[in-house]
């Protein structure tokens, strides 16, 4: 197998779950003469659960991802309709890793508003990160039916694609992004994983590079191609990528996994974990 398929491993090594148990308080009144056997104050009735204001909404996406599932998770239980609360708790479950609460959520909300782009998006990147692309390509599909438009949709078709092994729909679909949205770095940086899982080390290098030259690059560009200059054995040169952006652990971690991906494979040697578990926080 081609060190480059090491690239479609998406374990990740954080798996968190948000399922906060809510608890409201109740008030309890004594006679000041003192309680007689018998003679005991009612319990106050529980405040009714209040949705957050739009304030309060916009504030929580400054929260780390485990603070926004639950706020979001109480939101979608004080109103099991809105379809926002289940999209955005989706969205924070799956940055958390935790895939499959992910999608429950998503499918959630597509109950309630069947037709909400985002909501078929965070199912098929739910599905994605399941390593179920298969099952992606059918909500990425009605999303852009909803949206031709938006260049996120066959950016995520395209890998959804390369995960059912359908390598001529993803290449497309990977294209088909980048005509919608020219030099964009994240469009830019799935194509080139594309090429990189397919082994083509140097139109993967040269995409990536592209991808991370641009302003607006998130972080997983640059780290997506120090893993590609590492595996074609430019460790120094990866070094120096991976520490822009990651703390010392972190790299070396990533160091770690890199010079045993270059090291002759052993039947004794302990199976390699994947780049994204090693820099995934």
């Amino acid at each position: 197998m081609c060190r480059m398929s090491a690239l479609a491993a998406t374990a990740l090594a954080l798996v968190l779950s948000a399922s906060p148990a809510l608890a409201f308080p109740f008030g309890k009144s004594a006679d000041k003469a003192g309680d007689k056997a018998g003679d005991k104050a009612p319990a106050a009735a529980a405040p009714a659960p209040r949705k957050a204001s739009a304030q309060e909404r916009a504030q929580v996406a400054r929260l780390d991802p485990l603070a926004r599932a639950a706020f979001w998770a109480h939101e979608a239980e004080v109103d099991a309709n809105d379809a926002e609360a289940g999209i955005k708790l989706s969205q924070a479950l799956r940055q958390m890793g935790n895939y499959d609460d992910a999608l429950q959520a998503a499918e959630r909300a597509l109950i309630v508003a069947p037709n909400d782009v985002e909501a078929l998006l965070e199912a098929a990147r739910s599905q994605v990160g399941r390593g179920q692309g298969f099952y992606a390509i059918d909500p990425a599909r009605r999303a852009e039916k909803l949206a031709p438009r938006d260049w996120r949709i066959p950016s995520l078709l395209g890998v959804a694609y390369e995960q059912a092994s359908r390598y001529d729909e993803a290449l497309a679909a990977h294209r088909q992004a980048l005509a919608l949205a020219p030099d964009n770095p994240v469009a830019l940086g799935n194509l080139g994983m594309f090429y990189a899982s397919r082994g083509d080390t140097a139109k993967a290098e040269a995409t990536l590079r592209q991808a991370a030259a641009r302003p607006d690059a998130p972080i997983a560009v640059r780290q997506n191609l120090a893993l590609v200059v590492g595996l074609s054995g430019r460790i120094d040169e990866a070094e120096r990528l991976v520490r822009q952006d990651l703390p010392p652990e972190m790299v070396e971690n990533n160091l770690a996994w890199l010079r045993s991906a270059q090291a002759p494979s052993t039947p004794s040697a302990p199976s390699a974990r994947s780049w994204e578990s090693l820099r995934t926080p």
